[in-house]
């Protein structure tokens, strides 16, 4: 049996012949940190619905990340849900960023689920919404902000996605993030702590007032 009030936040609008369903096909697994949960390129057999935790959404280019959206506990990946509507052939990458809970729905059900309980489209409509949302902010930054201004922000949402302050984080890491070098990133780093936005420490990287992940 699924957690309830994960069910309920989620699905409960569509009543219990969909539960019912729901508990007879949907799979939880546990994934841990840094593992792997889609490949670009691979055959989607499955739709995933993060129950808690938070998975990385990115592609690759040359070596490196361009992140499009972080899932988030009740989120779903609806770049994945889309692909289910053409060659089931994934166009990203979804990596756990911590400890995570995941429920997979099989691809097949989710096209009887789409005829036989119509309403939840309104359930990847909204998704779409949020998604949307997340990549305009992410193209916003690339095209809008200056580095420092959004390795400051991406800081701050991985400490709005972990609840962690300082945050457990390398350079290198970051760098991958967004697309640069770790070199790149030391130096911004050591500019923003110098202005007081940020303390790096052996514990890690601390923003001095615990924000809002955006600060636009």
């Amino acid at each position: 049996m699924i957690n309830n009030q994960f069910i309920l936040n989620k699905f409960g609008f569509l009543g219990a012949d969909f539960l019912d369903e729901l508990n007879k096909h949907a799979i939880i697994t546990d994934v841990k940190a840094k593992t792997e949960i889609v490949r670009e390129g691979q055959k989607n057999k499955f739709v995933p619905f993060l129950i808690k935790g938070s998975i990385r959404v990115f592609t690759l280019n040359d070596g490196r990340e361009l992140i499009y959206y972080y899932l988030r506990t009740n989120d779903s990946c609806l770049m994945t849900f889309s692909s289910i509507f053409t060659d089931y052939v994934s166009r990203i990458y979804a990596v756990a960023e911590e400890d995570s809970e995941v429920m997979l729905i099989p691809v097949s059900v989710i096209h009887e689920w789409l005829i036989k309980f119509p309403q939840i489209n309104r359930l990847f409509y909204s998704e779409y919404e949020k998604r949307f949302a997340d990549v305009m902010n992410m193209v916003n930054d690339a095209v809008f902000h200056k580095l420092d201004k959004r390795v400051l922000n991406y800081i701050k949402q991985q400490i709005f996605l972990t609840g962690n302050n300082p945050i457990k984080i390398t350079h290198k890491e970051i760098a991958n993030n967004l697309g640069t070098s770790r070199e790149v990133v030391s130096r911004v780093l050591k500019k923003i702590e110098n202005e007081g936005e940020i303390m790096q420490t052996k514990e890690g990287i601390k923003i001095r007032v615990n924000e809002n992940v955006r600060q636009d």
